[in-house]
């Protein structure tokens, strides 16, 4: 995390069984989340691969110089890079997508596409995961299982 301290989540989902069906997410207090690191301590040669979660957090994270410096590492390396749903806005602000083809949450496109980024859509259940070379990206949870085997494939 910014600082190894324990950090307070939130959830932001459609609110199960709403009537009529919510258009947009609903956020609220979420899961407790402890890092035992900072980000400017991590040495991202002693890693073999990234996963970059979604959610809102991307959004802010994408700030950090050090988070993207981290990204741009993997990249460069060539290693396996696993990121879903709002997670492609670390690609994009670290700018790696450039010439690469991606599936990010919707809302995305437009950012994947300004960094030079193919955007690759959601299936209709957002179930799908997209693998170009060693980027595998998802559109949303729903593609937990898809993104995270072809992630462990491609990390061998």
């Amino acid at each position: 995390g910014p600082e190894a301290r324990l950090y307070h989540m939130v959830l932001h989902e459609v609110p199960p069984g709403a009537d009529p069906r919510w258009d947009i997410t609903e956020e609220r207090p979420g899961y407790h989340l402890q890092a035992t690191l900072a980000f400017r301590d991590v040495d991202p040669s002693q890693y073999d691969g990234l996963v970059i979660p979604g959610g809102r957090a991307p959004e802010y994270l994408r700030l950090d110089s050090q988070v993207l410096a981290i990204v741009r590492h993997f990249a460069a390396a060539q290693k396996p890079i696993a990121a879903i749903c709002h997670g492609a806005q670390l690609l994009t602000a670290a700018r790696v997508v450039h010439g690469n083809s991606c599936s990010a949450y919707p809302a995305i496109q437009p950012e994947i596409e300004a960094a030079g980024g193919t955007y690759v859509p959601a299936n209709a259940n957002f179930d799908n995961a997209h693998v170009d070379g060693t980027l595998v990206t998802a559109p949303a949870w729903p593609a937990h299982p898809a993104w995270i085997r072809e992630f462990l494939r491609i990390l061998g």
